[in-house]
């Protein structure tokens, strides 16, 4: 079974973690790796890029396993993510739009894949027949050694041949029940703010110790630097929506408290929130610094200002441990109340307004370089 193969390089590669997005070119190989690895299923293919850059920042090895269409999805978080910062990751990726595609909507995009791929600078590896299957070594291998990423393109030919036998002892969806009761009361009251993103960044960092931080994009990740730069912060200088889903990464590979300070446009444009509420790491806070408006780029407002209460799309999501704030008092208290573990999603009501800071003096090898050196 050429399912297994593949498997069996991974293994060898001291592979962990496979996060994907299903094919159905691959069902079969999903099937195989669900039960072989710690398997996580996102929805955005994105999402991944960021899960599995966190995972490489505390030095676990994982594999993006997804459809070619999906590297579309992510090339801008491929580019200002593991390519701006230097990081490993492998990509195998069904190459759709190339053999006996039957599906006219697939082919304008992926065909073109490999000169996209050339383009950007991301090393792309075709592996059309099963006598090629020494190459997923070779891609993962690379990717490692060269901390960058390396794509993978599997022919569907790929498969062809090998015996269809899935593992018996993982069921189908079909098989697992859907029963459960849902259940939940809740009063969101939002008050008139008492702080700016920066009064709220300054209250946090000046109570936080050894946390692993993440920082979202943009002016955040100035505030945070000129409230209290450390080592133990990875102040994120692109990829929008990729702050919460590099610090589930990041958590999931470590037993250290990781805090990530995004926003509501962040958190509104990512479908990481069930992932992360599915894993539910233990270590995890998420700060969901609310201002209601897109305030690097000029305070247009989200749907955060008046329409999404964004505690309750995070208990939507699967998060059992929420709570809102709007004070400083308030802040303080749920922030020391979240350090005694247990996943938590902290949502801090504030005002628009963006601190006058400037730029961070770093680049982003000396921002992933310090970083890493505080998990080893």
């Amino acid at each position: 079974m050429h399912e297994k193969a593949v498997s069996r390089i991974l293994k060898s590669q001291n592979i962990e973690y496979i996060v994907s997005l299903p094919c159905d070119r691959t069902k079969d190989l999903c099937e195989v790796l669900e039960e072989q690895f710690r398997y996580i299923t996102i929805s955005r293919e994105e999402d991944g890029i960021g899960i599995l850059s966190g995972l490489s920042l505390v030095g676990k090895r994982g594999v993006l396993q997804m459809q070619s269409s999906g590297l579309g999805n992510s090339l801008n978080a491929l580019m200002t993510l593991p390519c701006l910062y230097s990081l490993p990751l492998p990509i195998i990726a069904s190459w759709r739009g190339y053999y006996q595609e039957k599906i006219s909507a697939q082919i304008p995009f992926n065909e073109k894949i490999p000169d996209l791929l050339k383009l950007y600078n991301i090393p792309c590896t075709i592996i059309r027949e099963y006598k090629d299957i020494d190459l997923i070594t070779l891609v993962i291998s690379d990717a490692w050694t060269k901390n960058r990423p390396h794509v993978a393109l599997v022919s569907p030919g790929f498969w062809e041949g090998g015996e269809e036998c899935l593992p018996p002892s993982l069921p189908s969806s079909r098989e697992k029940t859907r029963e459960r009761i849902l259940e939940l009361s809740y009063r969101g009251v939002v008050s008139d703010p008492a702080m700016q993103r920066a009064d709220a960044i300054e209250i946090l960092a000046s109570m936080m110790t050894d946390e692993l931080v993440v920082s979202n994009i943009g002016v955040p990740s100035k505030e945070l630097y000129h409230a209290r730069d450390a080592s133990t912060n990875f102040y994120m200088l692109g990829s929008y929506t990729q702050a919460s889903p590099l610090g589930l990464g990041i958590a999931l590979g470590t037993e250290r408290k990781v805090v990530v300070l995004d926003g509501d446009g962040s958190l509104l444009g990512t479908s990481a929130l069930p992932v992360i509420a599915g894993e539910s790491p233990e270590n995890l806070i998420i700060v969901c610094l609310d201002n209601g408006v897109f305030g690097s780029t000029g305070d247009q407002c989200s749907p955060a200002f008046n329409i999404v209460d964004l505690e309750l799309l995070a208990k939507a999501n699967g998060f059992k441990n929420t709570c809102k704030v709007h004070t400083p008092e308030e802040l303080k208290n749920a922030y020391a109340q979240a350090l005694d573990g247990g996943l938590v999603f902290i949502h801090v009501v504030i005002k628009p307004g963006n601190r006058q800071v400037s730029n961070i003096p770093l680049s982003p090898f000396a921002i992933k370089n310090r970083f890493f050196s505080e998990i080893r």
